[in-house]
């Protein structure tokens, strides 16, 4: 989700490397096992520097597998911006992409579009043209958000980000992320949104994973900027603030590949349908705390998860 820097020709060498030198990690399940429908098919799936999209990458290449794929996942390329390139550039057959990255990233669009549909359809449309296919999505959004202590929200009477600016301004303290304080679908345009009106001293800033743990302790800040998906979510006791004016881009999550890669494949489609829809966030959210939390292996949780669901 965050804004990624400018591509270098460095960036895009490591990744053919990566693909060269076997970094990329097999699936693990037979190919055929489930299906035909994408025979043929071969490929690497990317996947962002994070757990989430490590385990996405992992439950695709296992679902196409046994369909009659022959991919892999590779998980070691870091950056957004790499690892669109490396769909653009044939080094990647495809990705999980979220619609508010790529609208306001890729195609340079500084307001989100509001509504879940509304926005997945503008999306699509705008990468259409750069010859990106979204599938159809999954039910999750990791899109940013505001979480507190459990008892703390019921202490202070909140449940939404409106309930926090009738706060005292004593409680309003905030932890988030340095590039959060600055973006446009951030801190500036938050305050902005519900009227918070803090002083700079009640806010910290902090590492994206140290505000899960500050934010459980109470001490830096009531109120911590989150990720929704996040699994450390529910395992640290946290509560999610409503973002009751739609203030948030929709982060949600979509299988994206090359137009022609699907015009080649079209079975692509169908055979990601049935796993798209299980999906959810709060399904995302157990799943990243096994690795986040549990310190599970990605690949595992994907494979446990495909033979739990039926899918292999």
């Amino acid at each position: 989700m965050k804004k990624p820097t400018v591509l270098s020709i460095l960036a895009l060498t490591a990744i053919g490397a990566l693909a060269l030198t076997g970094c990329s990690a097999g699936a693990t399940t037979a190919a055929g096992a489930q299906g035909d429908e994408v025979a043929g098919l071969t490929g690497t799936v990317g996947a962002k520097d994070f757990s989430e999209q490590y385990i996405l990458a992992y439950l695709t290449s296992g679902l196409l597998n046994a369909h009659g794929a022959d991919t892999d996942a590779n998980t070691q390329v870091v950056g957004s911006a790499n690892v669109r390139a490396a769909l653009e550039s044939d080094d990647f057959m495809g990705y999980w992409e979220y619609t508010g990255t790529s609208w306001i990233t890729y195609n340079n669009n500084t307001v989100p579009v509001q509504g879940e549909e509304a926005q997945f359809a503008a999306t699509k449309e705008a990468d259409g043209a750069n010859g990106i296919a979204w599938l159809d999505p999954a039910p999750l959004n990791n899109t940013y958000a505001f979480s507190i202590r459990s008892d703390k929200a019921k202490e202070l009477g909140v449940t939404s980000l409106s309930d926090i600016a009738k706060l005292p301004i004593a409680d309003q303290t905030f932890c988030i992320e340095s590039e959060f304080s600055t973006r446009d679908d951030g801190w500036p345009g938050l305050k902005a949104a519900y009227g918070l009106d803090v002083p700079d001293s009640n806010v910290a800033l902090l590492d994206t994973g140290v505000i899960y743990t500050a934010t459980q302790k109470g001490d830096d800040c009531n109120f911590g900027e989150v990720f929704q998906t996040d699994g450390r979510i529910k395992a640290l006791d946290l509560v999610v603030m409503k973002d009751d004016k739609q203030f948030f881009p929709v982060y949600q999550g979509a299988f994206t590949l090359k137009q022609t890669t699907l015009d080649e494949h079209p079975g692509i489609a169908e055979v990601m349908a049935l796993m798209s829809d299980k999906l959810t966030t709060e399904e995302m959210q157990k799943l990243n705390a096994q690795a986040d939390v549990d310190g599970e292996d990605p690949e595992d949780i994907a494979n446990a998860w495909l033979t739990e669901q039926g899918l292999i």
